[in-house]
């Protein structure tokens, strides 16, 4: 499939020839669903913790006679019931993380490119340079290709004064190629790409 190119001040740039295997996918939704799941699991930290009953610091001492208190037949103060006492079926720490092929994640990366294609929000650019890191020089180049709410992917390195202009702008974010993921893209209303990164990602599935 063939796409338009564009520069940073909404000019044509010519055209460049898209893969059909990785831009022109049916999306299926099971799969982006799985791919959102597992990275939105595995980032969970997994550090919450409280202590069991066993952890307790305190005395195992029988504190009420076992006849004649009234109240109920109780060993020791480190039961959950008890203020200061153990937490009952509290969390530990564990890893979050669930297993999916890596397959299946690089054929859920390809569908989510293939979704922004299929849905218009796909937008490639030539480069993502500015001469100066200024956000208002960033954002009017923003509002001339439309965007308010977009991920760009550059190459393998960001323009050093392109990532610091942008990165005071709310609902943009800005990653090199090797970063892209099914979550950053799905969450952001339009995809960019430069060339670079077109390049970089139809070498990588090829």
């Amino acid at each position: 499939m063939k796409a338009d190119v564009t520069t940073l001040d909404a000019g044509k740039a010519g055209s460049v020839e898209l893969l059909d295997e990785v831009f022109a996918l049916e999306p299926r939704a099971d799969i982006l669903h799985r791919m959102v799941s597992y990275q939105l699991a595995k980032r969970q930290a997994g550090t919450h913790k409280t202590k069991g009953r066993s952890e307790i610091a305190a005395t195992g001492k029988k504190f009420v006679r076992q006849k004649g208190s009234g109240g109920a037949r109780h060993g020791d103060r480190k039961a959950p019931q008890f203020r200061g006492g153990g937490k009952a079926f509290g969390p530990v720490v564990r890893s979050h993380t669930i297993d999916l092929p890596k397959k299946v994640r690089a054929l859920a990366l390809r569908h989510a490119l293939s979704s922004k294609a299929k849905s218009d929000n796909l937008v490639i650019i030539d480069e993502a340079k500015l001469a100066e890191p200024k956000t208002k020089a960033a954002k009017e180049a923003f509002a001339k290709l439309g965007l308010s709410n977009a991920l760009i992917i550059d190459g393998a390195e960001l323009d050093s004064n392109f990532a610091k202009a942008a990165s005071n702008i709310p609902n943009v974010d800005v990653l090199p190629v090797q970063g892209i993921n099914v979550y950053d893209i799905l969450r952001r209303e339009k995809l960019v790409l430069t060339k670079a990164a077109v390049e970089s990602l139809e070498a990588r599935f090829k």
